[in-house]
């Protein structure tokens, strides 16, 4: 069964809402990959980041993401990577965007908090009331260390409880959200189930607290799609997503209120489009500089059949499972 160039998520998408596209509503997040270095090399990782990574966003595009937010509105700034905390700008964005009553999330790998020049990363977070998004992709050891490198399990246990210390997971003002991903083929499980789960592992094993627990479906693309298919799981993974197909997640899509602003300042509909290098149609270049924020209201979105990934089961977005 071959989906991958049948135009198949278009053809739902005209079946489920009487439209041949997507169309986005108000900007509500902007998410800024600000480089693809990073300490680890995750077999799941759709951007390719790895320490050999050179790419990294700097301060004059940085500047336009401040001055976009200010001018749309959007008081919702998603930082992603990469790890985001190996840009040496990363801090003076920050604070500009905190002095502006904008509201910042990390998305971390957690165990850079133990590279060297790292210690007072986690302090720097707290004090600003940076909302953090840590990888942990299950509480089992062996599994983690399988997905992202012998050794990051403990390396991601350690970075929680410097957190946990510092009044992250504990403190309603330092929320420290974690992320699961399968490790293989398939769909995530009963997000609500797993975070019990998660709680009583993490607790009972190594005292361990957090926020929330966010599912996300790992997408068929980047180094993900290699190990499909060198392991011949890769039609079947396509047949998977296509089959749970769930109307129902159209409408919390996270295309729908954000955009993606690449470590170059090209803009994307997500962080998916970006892996793929398809930016996102706008009447002028998709570039941030000098760009009007209403050009990115009511815009169509770039859709592909790797869509299927966001709309299968419960769905999946940046922001966990879509429905319940």
């Amino acid at each position: 069964m071959n989906i991958k160039s049948s135009d198949t998520f278009r053809k739902n998408i005209r079946h489920y809402t009487g439209q041949p596209e997507l169309h986005s509503g108000p900007l509500e997040v902007i998410q800024v990959n600000v480089g693809l270095q990073c300490n680890l090399e995750c077999h799941h990782c759709h951007v390719a980041a790895s320490p050999r990574r050179k790419e990294r966003m700097e301060w004059p595009v940085m500047a336009e993401v401040i001055s976009l937010a200010e001018r749309s509105g959007c008081t919702f700034v998603d930082i992603t990577g990469g790890a985001p905390e190996l840009n040496p700008h990363l801090p003076r964005l920050i604070d500009a965007l905190v002095l502006r009553g904008i509201n910042v999330q990390v998305r971390t790998n957690l165990s850079v908090h133990l590279e060297p020049g790292m210690e007072r990363m986690a302090s720097f977070f707290r004090d600003r009331k940076v909302t953090l998004v840590g990888s942990m992709p299950c509480y089992l050891e062996s599994n983690v260390d399988k997905q992202r490198g012998e050794g990051t399990f403990k390396q991601a246990i350690a970075a929680m409880r410097r957190l946990n210390d510092l009044g992250f997971g504990r403190d309603p003002e330092r929320v420290l959200n974690l992320v699961y991903n399968p490790l293989g083929a398939r769909l995530p499980p009963d997000p609500c189930q797993l975070e019990q789960d998660y709680r009583r592992e993490l607790m009972n094993q190594h005292g361990i607290v957090f926020s929330r627990l966010l599912t996300i479906t790992n997408m068929p693309i980047g180094r993900f799609r290699t190990d499909l298919a060198r392991q011949g799981n890769e039609e079947s993974y396509w047949k998977l997503l296509l089959e749970s197909f769930n109307p129902a997640t159209l409408d919390g899509l996270m295309c729908r209120n954000q955009i993606s602003v690449a470590w170059d300042g090209t803009l994307f509909d997500c962080d998916f489009n970006l892996a793929l290098k398809k930016p996102a149609r706008l009447p002028v270049a998709p570039h941030i500089q000098g760009l009007d924020p209403t050009l990115l209201n009511q815009r169509a979105i770039v859709i592909d059949d790797h869509c299927f990934a966001c709309t299968a089961g419960r769905g999946s977005s940046c922001a966990g499972a879509l429905v319940a």
